[in-house]
C-alpha cells in the first residue's frame, strides 16, 4: 500500500532478454532478471541487495543482453515471471515486517521498468500484478525536484546523477544491474540526508483499468494523441487499453474509427493524459496484439475530435450512466422493438435501465437501420451478452460487438445526415409535378462501372488523369445501392461531349486498385435515371420505380399525388444536368460526395396502390388495357431472371403473355397483369 510519504522505498531494477537502458521494452523482449533493495527513509539506511533470475517463455538472448554478463544456463532452472514476482513480494514483506500503518513504494530509474516492461508483459501473460506495482517514484524526476539545476530529466541517468553529486565512477567489474541498484541506493540516501532533506511524496500512478464513457473535449492537446493502425476488426476499446497497459489513457480516450460503410477499419485514435505517456506509446510501434503487429503514429487533436467529438444530446443522455459496457447489435429486423431486445438478452445479462439502456439507430426519416446500442452495468453481463453472437431474433441472426462511446457517436452522425451532394439552389429542379423531360442525347457524361467499393473521389481524379480538368463543378456522383453502400458505379459530368468521348476511349478498362474499370459515354438524362433508382444496362433504360416509363408523360398532378405522397416526395431533388458552371474546384474540400437516392426513394419507394404512380391496370397508360385485370408485383427475383423464367413461374394461370409483363428494373421487381381471381396467388 502507498501513502503520500511512505516509510520505505524499494529500489526495483529489471533486465530483459533484449534492449536495455534507454531502449528498455522497445523490442517486446521478456524479463530475465529482477533486482531490488530496501531503503529505510526514517533511519536513512539501505538494506541488502536481492536478485532473482526469471525464465522467459522464449530463451533468445540478444548480443546486448549477453554483454550484461547473464548466462543463458542460469535461466533454465529459474522461476517464471509470476513465481519471481511472488518471491519479490514475499521477500519485501518479510524484510519490512509490514504491519498496520507501515507503507512502502517502489522506486525505479525512469518510467520504463514499470510502464514499458512489467505491465505490458504481465498483461500479455494474464498475470495479476501486486498492488504495489501501480504506484512508484521516478528517481530522475525526484532528483530534478530536489536539484532543479541538474539538467533535463530525459538526459539524467544513474551515471549523470552520481557525477552531479560528486560520487566516484561506478565499478565496471560489477554485473549489469547490480552496480545500478547500488548507485541508486547511494543517491537516495544522499537526497534524504543533510543538506538536501528531500521528501518523497506524490508518486506516479498507473491506471488499474481504462475508464470508458464520454471523453471531455474542452481542450485537446495535440501532443497527447496517437493513431493506432492494424487492429483486428473485432477489437474494442478495452483491447486497445490492454495493448497500451502501463500507460494512462484519458477517460473515454480510445476511439475506434469507422469506414464509409460504418464498419471498423482497423484504426483507432487514442488520447493519453500527458505528452510523456504519448511518447512512451510511440515506442510501442509494431508491438503485437495477438499475432498482429500494430503501427503507432502521432495524430492531432483535430483528428480525435472528428471521431469522438460532437456528442449529441441523444448520445449524452444514453451515455449519462458512468462505467457502462456498450454492446453494438447489427442486423436487427426493422420491426424489432425494445421488448424483443430485452427478451433476446434474457435474465443472465440484464440491460441497464431496461428500455432506457437501448438506443436504436435510424435514418433521418425515422426508418430503422438495423443497428442498436445496448448498455450493460458490468463486464460479466457484457460477456454473457456477447455469447449470444449470431443467435436468432425472429428470423434473423444478430451480430454483437463490444463498442465505445465514440463509435456510438460516429454511427449516429453517419445515419443522421444523409450524404447528399451539397448542391446550390439554382441548379436544382423538383421532380414532381413537372412532366418527364425526354432525352436530348447530349452525351457529355461518363459512367464508371466496377469501381472498388473503397474508391474515393481522389482515386477517381487520379484514374481520369488529364481528363479530371474537364469535370464540371460538383460533377462527381458516387452511386449507392439500396442498402446505402457503394455500388461500384459513378457518374462524371464533363464540360463537353467531345471530352467525355475521349475519356471513355482512353480510360476504358484501366485499373484502379488492382481492378479494371469500365468507362462508358452517356447523357445526363441517363445519369439522372440511375441516381434516382433506375437502371442502365445493355437493354437500355429502366425507369426509377418512382417514375412512369420514359415513353409516357406524367398524369395530372392532382390525379396522381395524394397529399401523403406529396409530403413524402416533396424533398426529392433532380440534378439539372447542365445548369452547373465550370469552376476551379470539382467538389468541396475534404468532402466525400454521394448521391444517396435511397434516402428519399426507399426500397421499394412506394406501393403502386398506395401512391398512384401506376394507377389501376384497366386505366393506366403505362400498361395495355385488360378488362377486369388486376396487377401484382413480384419481389425477390434472381438477378438473371428473364421474361421466360417469369412466364414459366405463372404457368397454368391466365395472363397476357405478350403485353402483360412490365419489368421495372433488372434486379428484383416486375409487374404482371392478371385477372382479379389470381391476384392473391
Amino acid at each position: 500500500m502507498t501513502a503520500a510519504s511512505p516509510d520505505y522505498l524499494v529500489i526495483l531494477f529489471t533486465t530483459t532478454a533484449g534492449a536495455n537502458g534507454s531502449k528498455l521494452g522497445s523490442d517486446e523482449k521478456e524479463v530475465i532478471q529482477l533486482l531490488w533493495k530496501v531503503i529505510d527513509l526514517a533511519s536513512k539506511k539501505a538494506g541488502e541487495l536481492h536478485e532473482v533470475k526469471v525464465r522467459p517463455d522464449h530463451l533468445d538472448l540478444t548480443e546486448e543482453c549477453k554483454e550484461a554478463q547473464i548466462e543463458p544456463e542460469s535461466l533454465y532452472t529459474a522461476p517464471q515471471l509470476e513465481q519471481a514476482l511472488q518471491q519479490f513480494n514475499q521477500s519485501v514483506g518479510n524484510e519490512l515486517n509490514i504491519g498496520v500503518g507501515t507503507s512502502f513504494c517502489l522506486c525505479t530509474d525512469g518510467q520504463l521498468h514499470i510502464r514499458q516492461v512489467l505491465h505490458p508483459e504481465a498483461s500479455k501473460k494474464n498475470i495479476m500484478l501486486p498492488e504495489c506495482f501501480y504506484s512508484f517514484f521516478d528517481l530522475r524526476k525526484e532528483f530534478k525536484k530536489c536539484l532543479p539545476g541538474s539538467g533535463d530529466t530525459s538526459e539524467l541517468d544513474v551515471a549523470s546523477m552520481m557525477s552531479y553529486l560528486g560520487f566516484e565512477k561506478q565499478d565496471s567489474q560489477q554485473a549489469y544491474g547490480i552496480s545500478e541498484v547500488e548507485a541508486m541506493g547511494d543517491i537516495i540516501v544522499t537526497l534524504i540526508s543533510e543538506p538536501y532533506n528531500h521528501r518523497f511524496s506524490d508518486s506516479e500512478r498507473v491506471n488499474y483499468k481504462f475508464e470508458s464513457g464520454t471523453c471531455k473535449l474542452e481542450i485537446i492537446d495535440d501532443n497527447t494523441i496517437i493513431r493506432a493502425r492494424g487492429l483486428p476488426w473485432q477489437s474494442s476499446d478495452q483491447d486497445i487499453a490492454r495493448f497500451f497497459k502501463g500507460l494512462n489513457i484519458a477517460k473515454g480516450g480510445a476511439a475506434l474509427c469507422l469506414n464509409a460503410q460504418g464498419r471498423r477499419n482497423g484504426e483507432a485514435l487514442v488520447r493519453f493524459v500527458s505528452e510523456e505517456h504519448r511518447d512512451l506509446a510511440l515506442q510501442r510501434h509494431k508491438h503485437h496484439m495477438g499475432n498482429r503487429y500494430i503501427e503507432v503514429y502521432k495524430a492531432t487533436g483535430e483528428d480525435f475530435l472528428k471521431i469522438a467529438g460532437g456528442t449529441s444530446n441523444e448520445v449524452a443522455l444514453f451515455l449519462s450512466k458512468e462505467n457502462q459496457v456498450i454492446v453494438r447489435m447489427r442486423g436487427l429486423p426493422f420491426t424489432a422493438t425494445a421488448e424483443e431486445v430485452l427478451t433476446f438478452f434474457g435474465q443472465h445479462c440484464p440491460v441497464t435501465g431496461g428500455k432506457e439502456g437501448i438506443l436504436f439507430v435510424t435514418y433521418p426519416d425515422g426508418r430503422p437501420t438495423g443497428d442498436a446500442f445496448v448498455l450493460f452495468s458490468c463486464e460479466e453481463y457484457a460477456q454473457n451478452a456477447l455469447k449470444k453472437h449470431k443467435d436468432l431474433l425472429g428470423k434473423r441472426y444478430i451480430e454483437l460487438f463490444r463498442s465505445t462511446a465514440a463509435e456510438v457517436q460516429q454511427v449516429l452522425n453517419r445515419y443522421s445526415s444523409a450524404p447528399l451532394i451539397p448542391l446550390q439552389t439554382p441548379p436544382i429542379i423538383p421532380v414532381l409535378p413537372q412532366p418527364f423531360i425526354p432525352p436530348v442525347n447530349i452525351r457529355d457524361c461518363i459512367r464508371l462501372r466496377g469501381l472498388p467499393y473503397a474508391a474515393t473521389i481522389e482515386d477517381i481524379l487520379e484514374f481520369l488523369g488529364e481528363f479530371s480538368a474537364d469535370i464540371r463543378t460538383h460533377g462527381v456522383h458516387m452511386v449507392l445501392n439500396h442498402q446505402g453502400r457503394p455500388s461500384g458505379d459513378s457518374f462524371i459530368q464533363m464540360k463537353s461531349a467531345e471530352r467525355a468521348f475521349l475519356a471513355a476511349q482512353k480510360c476504358h478498362k484501366k485499373t484502379m486498385k488492382d481492378r479494371y474499370v469500365e468507362v462508358f459515354q452517356c447523357s445526363a438524362e441517363e445519369m439522372n435515371f440511375v441516381l434516382m433508382g433506375g437502371t442502365l444496362n445493355r437493354n437500355g433504360l429502366s425507369p426509377p420505380p418512382c417514375l412512369s416509363p420514359p415513353s409516357y408523360a406524367f398524369p395530372a398532378p392532382a390525379a396522381v399525388i395524394p397529399s401523403e405522397a406529396a409530403a413524402l416526395y416533396q424533398p426529392s431533388l433532380l440534378l439539372n444536368p447542365r445548369g452547373l458552371q465550370p469552376s476551379a474546384a470539382y467538389y468541396p474540400a475534404g468532402a466525400q460526395l454521394f448521391m444517396n437516392y435511397t434516402a428519399y426513394y426507399p426500397s421499394p419507394p412506394g406501393s403502386p396502390s398506395s401512391i398512384g404512380f401506376f394507377p389501376a391496370a384497366a386505366s393506366t397508360s403505362a400498361m395495355p388495357p385488360h378488362g377486369g385485370a388486376a396487377m401484382v408485383r413480384m419481389q425477390g427475383l434472381a438477378y438473371n431472371s428473364g421474361v421466360k423464367e417469369i412466364l414459366n413461374f405463372f404457368q397454368g394461370y391466365q395472363y397476357a403473355p405478350e403485353d402483360g409483363l412490365l419489368q421495372v428494373n433488372d434486379q428484383t421487381r416486375a409487374l404482371l397483369t392478371h385477372p382479379k381471381e389470381w391476384v392473391c396467388i
